[in-house]
Formats: structure tokens, sequence, C-alpha cells
């Protein structure tokens, strides 16, 4: 039924399919940034924590009675560190995107989105679609532009504290614009926690700003936590509004407590370990730059490719070399890329000699 699409992406380099990979090779294509997926220290006491209780698994909606201690245990943690009133952990990153959009965008109201923002948060505008104006990505002087030309009952931004493809920084002049409006801010931390700030709590951290009323952050656990699922963190009112019109909230299965826990246990590990794993990100952030001339600001190291097939050419050719790294596509980017993950569980040495076969293959 589908043969000629299936076709046409094939001839266009653009096919995909799920594979087993061997866990022989050194991974730096996934987005395990502090390498929690595979600490067994951390997992048991996981497993500890919901053995605790009677009941294991959510069985109902969060509304319903879904809702399990550990869900709140983690809300609350997750908060405090964070410095926001009130948090929600929700199913996955997709799903808190498109409740965070679809419901905070009422009548009258307007959304200003990044146009790198993630593929989840496009989606969502398609039910608002007369209320989005997009902004050039990381554009502080076209989203001012853009504030100023489309006044509303509420204005709303949405970015990324890191772009997931791109791996650069939304800029501070942003979040002090939308000060000077008054707008709300939606800031996807799905990349940025775990890897940006002193305390690794992300792009707020990081450049010193303190999260108030008109400030949302929503992040993922399936990156440098190390589990599965997403948390919403805002002020009460938000939270509540959220719980009362969030459908991707109310008619979902409550998040698995068992993800919640490994999540909440390593929200503490990373707290407690939080300096070492700062001087793990600057020493690979430093090989990047020895190596290729490049300011990695997170840990993504995006490297254009000058098309679909060389980038699945290079990705096979590093397997070989024992590394799998990202071959990053159309239409999750504009033009295919690889995307190496700067993994601060690998060492040192490996990154010199990834990144050593990387330049010695194309030119950076």
């Amino acid at each position: 039924m589908y043969e000629n699409e299936l076709n046409a992406l094939t001839r266009a380099g653009r096919l995909r399919e799920r594979k087993l990979f061997d866990d022989r090779l050194d991974d730096f294509a996934s987005n395990d940034y502090l390498g929690l997926s595979t600490h067994t220290k951390q997992f048991d006491r996981a497993v500890k924590l919901v053995r605790s209780y009677k009941t294991r698994s959510p069985k109902a909606s969060m509304l319903v009675n879904g809702y399990h201690p550990i869900h709140r245990m983690f809300e609350v943690a997750m908060a405090e560190q964070n410095g926001f009133a009130e948090g929600i952990v929700v199913g996955s990153g997709f799903l808190a995107n498109l409740a965070l959009i679809e419901a905070l965008v009422r009548k009258g109201d307007r959304l200003f989105i990044d146009e790198a923002y993630h593929a989840s948060g496009v989606m969502a505008t398609e039910a608002i679609r007369e209320r989005v104006t997009i902004f050039a990505h990381n554009d502080v002087a076209d989203l001012e532009q853009k504030l100023a030309a489309y006044p509303a009952k509420r204005q709303i931004v949405a970015i990324e504290g890191v772009y997931s493809m791109g791996g650069d920084l939304s800029p501070r002049e942003i979040f002090e614009l939308c000060d000077r409006y008054e707008a709300l801010m939606i800031v996807d931390e799905a990349h940025s926690s775990g890897v940006l700030g002193g305390q690794l709590l992300g792009i707020f951290e990081q450049y010193g700003i303190t999260p108030h009323e008109r400030h949302i952050k929503m992040g993922t656990l399936g990156k440098a936590y190390g589990s599965y699922g997403a948390y919403i963190l805002g002020s009460e009112e938000i939270i509540s509004f959220l719980l009362n019109r969030g459908k991707p909230i109310i008619y979902s299965t409550a998040p698995s407590v068992f993800d919640t826990a490994l999540a909440l246990v390593n929200l503490e590990y990373i707290q407690h370990h939080a300096k070492r794993y700062r001087k793990k990100i600057a020493k690979r952030q430093a090989i990047v730059m020895e190596h290729l001339g490049i300011v990695c600001e997170s840990l993504i190291l995006p490297i254009s490719m000058p098309d679909n097939a060389t980038a699945l050419f290079m990705q096979q050719g590093l397997m070989e070399q024992g590394y799998l790294v990202g071959a990053i596509r159309q239409p999750t980017v504009r033009h295919p890329i690889l995307r190496v993950i700067l993994n601060t569980k690998l060492s040192k040495p490996k990154l010199h000699h990834l990144l050593a076969l990387i330049k010695h293959n194309i030119s950076v």
C-alpha cells in the first residue's frame, strides 16, 4: 500500500529502520550524556525503592488513582532543586510538549516558537495554528520584532536550553527580552538538564537566572537522568492549570513508577557528583577544540555531511572501528550530520581516537 513512498525514501537515503546495535560498540550516539544507563548500583537502588511499596505500577491515569508516592517524591525533589514552586511528572517529553502548547495557548494568546524547536512542539502547534508565530533560530532581534508586532492577551515564547541537533545554547538575551515583554517562557531543557550549570541543573543555572512565575521548565528523564519519562516545572497556578487542561496528562496512564524511581535516584546521584561531572564535561569539550577547532557548548557535537550517503557511509566506517555515532538525516535536520555525543562515561583516549578518525576522513 505504501510501496511507492518507501521506495522514494530509499532512493533519497532517508529510509529509517530499527537496528539492534552491537552493545560492544562505544556509544557516542545516544543521549545518555553521563553514562547512567549502565549504572548497576543506581538501578538496584531504584528497585529497592519501588519494592518498598505495595503498588509498583501506575495502574491508571494520574487523576484516577495512578498517582504514586514515588511520583510525588520526584516532583518535589526536582522542583526544589531547580527553584520552582511545583512540578508534575509526565509520560514522555513528547507528551509534555503537546500538553504545554495545546493547553496553555488559549484564545487571544500567541505562541512565539523557535524554528528549531523539537518536533513534538511543532506538532502541537497544528492544533493552534492561527495563534502561532515562528521566529528565526536564536535570533533575539527577530523575536523582539515579532513580539512587538503581535501583541496578545498572553505572549508565550518556546525555546530549548540546548538544541538537540545543533548543540547550541539559547542566548541569555531571549530570557531578558521575555522579561521586558512580561512573556511566559516554555524552556525545553531535555538536553541541558544534567549538562549545564554548577550543579548541572540546566540553562537557568548556567545563566544565573532565578525562576519566576512566568517561567516554565520541562525536560526529559531519558537523557542525562538515565531513565524514561519527563517533567514540567512551574508556578502552582501553571501546574494546576495543566492538570485540568493538559490532555496528554489527563488522559494518559500515569508514568512508570520504576522509571520515575530510577530518575529520582539518578537526580540525587548527579547532585552529589556534579563537580566531578563538570570536570569530565569540560575536558571533553577541550578535546573537541583540540582536534576540530570547534567550541562545543554542550555535549552535542554536530558535524556537517555533504549528503545522506556520506553520512551513512561514515557511520558504518566508524562502527567498523568500534564507535557508534548518529547519522542524522532529513526531516530531522535540513542537511545531514554526524551527531557525536561526548559521553562522559567513555574514556578521553577513545574520544581522541574517534575525532581523529573523523578529521582524517572529512574536511571539518
